[in-house]
């Protein structure tokens, strides 16, 4: 709607369908303008920019899908290291030192955030596995990616599986790593991990925009779990996202 005042009173500034009505001697002319005219289009695409359709599949049709908001998740990456002992395939696992800030004392693959200066995720799954264990790059071999993992916390986790050439060489970071061990690949192969179930509540803020919402204070929200997976062996216990990982390798080769 556009008006303009003259002279104490309210007149259009252009001419099309228009309706007046009057008010203790003033007249309010109120325009109704077609929003999509060739006049309106013009001057909205000075501020915000406004496309037809055809725009719109030029800038979009080579672009290469990724995971939404992925700018601001966190990013790490882990590696699987297998292990020959005594003629055997092991898997080795770390203890979290009990003075890390996170997670004291779990255990966990080799890993940690992917830095600025690592040209993708599994170089940083490689040059993290030689900080924690003091080995050089040139003792991890045929490094494989698994499934990725992205979590509702914003954290997306690149998993490894490599080989270990020779493990006698192992000197653990003991700023990061209390200890390493290895548990025969072959237990994990046939023995199915328990489960249970984490239930998340929901609990919006105070100021939450109830109003805005269908169903008010009373909108039937879904609550979500998900399954936490453990494993046991030797009095070590393998859980969280380390279990998940190592469930997600082990059925890759059941699937083989």
């Amino acid at each position: 709607m556009l008006i303009t005042e003259v002279s104490g009173s309210l007149v259009s500034s252009q001419e099309p369908e228009t309706s007046s009505h009057s008010y203790s001697q003033i007249t309010v002319t109120i325009i109704r303008q077609n929003p999509w005219s060739d006049r309106h289009r013009n001057s909205a695409s000075k501020g915000d920019e406004v496309m037809d359709v055809s725009d719109i599949i030029v800038k979009l049709q080579n672009r290469v899908p990724s995971i939404m908001g992925h700018e601001s998740f966190k990013k790490s990456a882990v590696l699987v290291p297998l292990v020959e002992i005594e003629n055997e395939t092991h898997v080795l696992f770390e203890v979290r030192s009990m003075s890390m800030r996170s997670q004291p004392g779990d255990i966990c693959f080799p890993g940690g955030r992917i830095e600025l200066d690592d040209p993708d995720p599994r170089h940083c799954a490689i040059r993290e596995t030689t900080e924690e264990l003091g080995i050089v790059t040139e003792a991890i071999k045929e490094v494989i990616p698994l499934d990725y993992v992205i979590n509702d916390l914003g954290r997306i986790v690149y998993p490894f599986v490599g080989r270990i050439t020779n493990p006698k060489q192992i000197i653990p970071n003991k700023s990061e790593v209390e200890e390493v061990f290895t548990v025969p690949l072959s237990y994990f192969v046939n023995t199915v991990p328990k489960k249970y179930k984490v239930n998340f509540q929901v609990s919006p803020e105070n100021d939450f925009p109830y109003h805005l919402i269908v169903g008010g204070e009373d909108y039937n929200w879904q609550v979500r779990h998900i399954e936490e997976l453990f494993y046991q062996y030797d009095g070590k216990v393998v859980w969280g996202l380390t279990a998940k990982i190592l469930t997600h390798f082990i059925s890759l080769l059941h699937n083989e």
